[in-house]
């Protein structure tokens, strides 16, 4: 049965939304990698913070090591298969929160506010871990985007004219919300990737966070949903 959050923090300060027998959803903090990377100084990653107090935790999903916010992980192989299912199946419901450069308005034929970017998205091999926007050889990738109303256009010394964005990435490319935003000629603000050195110096860091999450529980079947505010 689904379990109240814990409260306090868990290894190493990160924040626990949710546990019970099946799952957990832990916010991940930007600048920590979302599992082992190659060698030995990338091994300290949330899942390993995870397994330290839950050992049986098994990895459903990634974020960016730049990207803060929700991650869901499985306690149980049939749980991790049936959550794994609902991401490729696009079951899950995702929005993140962006601070991009430049001023955007909503475009006229925008539903509800909400536009659609439609570009497939590839490996630059030579300049990998680098994606691109490939018309011929990239995979179909979309993300919906609208204008936060309860933050317009804000100028600042430091950064310039930015915009604050709601993203919803209906496909789930690596780097996909950076690349489409680029793509848009408006790249997140301390994206070191896709950014030049001028947005990139905008921030401290990528100002990318995945502000909810929900799905359907694979045991009970109930829907859940979390929230955890942008830190920016």
């Amino acid at each position: 049965m689904p379990a109240a959050p814990e409260s306090g923090g868990l290894c190493q300060s990160l924040r626990l939304h949710h546990v019970d027998r099946d799952l957990l959803v832990i916010d991940k903090p930007a600048g920590l990698l979302a599992v082992p990377g190659k060698g030995p100084d990338k091994q300290d990653c949330l899942s390993a913070r995870v397994q330290q107090r839950y050992p049986d935790a098994r990895v459903v999903h990634r974020l960016d090591m730049a990207t803060s916010g929700l991650m869901l992980m499985a306690r149980t192989a049939a749980a991790q298969r049936l959550l794994s299912q609902a991401f490729a199946l696009r079951q899950v419901h995702k929005r993140y929160v962006a601070v991009v450069c430049g001023h955007l308005t909503t475009p006229l034929d925008a539903a509800n506010g909400w536009s659609l970017i439609d570009r497939p998205i590839a490996v630059d091999w030579p300049r990998r871990p680098v994606r691109v926007i490939d018309t011929l050889h990239g995979k179909p990738s979309q993300t919906r985007w609208k204008i936060d109303n309860g933050h317009g256009p804000v100028s600042t010394a430091e950064q310039g004219t930015s915009t604050r964005l709601l993203l919803e990435p209906l496909t789930g490319r690596s780097h996909q919300l950076r690349v489409h935003l680029q793509a848009l000629g408006h790249p997140i603000l301390g994206d070191a990737l896709y950014a030049d050195a001028a947005v990139a110096a905008g921030s401290d860091r990528l100002l990318l966070h995945a502000s909810a999450l929900g799905f359907t529980h694979p045991v009970t079947g109930h829907w859940l949903a979390f929230e955890s505010p942008a830190p920016f």
